[in-house]
């Protein structure tokens, strides 16, 4: 069962260290190598078992899972972006305060 976080309860290094899990999930979905038969491919299901599939159903199955993994990490980094500009705001109005 996948784990909910709310964000916007995240402080920047959180959340930077949740940009970077997402990156290597994502990295992690691609595979370099040269295919010889780019109809099918083998899956690897564990313990040394694989699997004959074809390629458009694995693109069918992994396309959705990836366009979740960016929507995530845009998310997370939008937050950033605005926890960034608060800290901005917070740091320039006490160097104001103390002139």
């Amino acid at each position: 069962m996948a784990q909910s976080i709310n964000i916007t309860e995240l402080h920047l290094p959180q959340l930077e260290m949740l940009k970077n899990q997402l990156d290597q999930e994502v990295d992690s979905m691609y595979v370099p190598g040269k295919l010889h038969d780019v109809e099918h491919v083998l899956i690897h299901v564990g313990t040394g078992y694989y699997v004959e599939k074809t390629a458009q159903d694995q693109m069918e199955k992994i396309q959705p899972a990836l366009q979740k993994k960016h929507a995530m990490k845009q998310a997370v980094m939008e937050m950033m972006s605005q926890k960034i500009q608060q800290l901005t705001a917070l740091g320039a109005a006490q160097a104001t305060a103390k002139a």
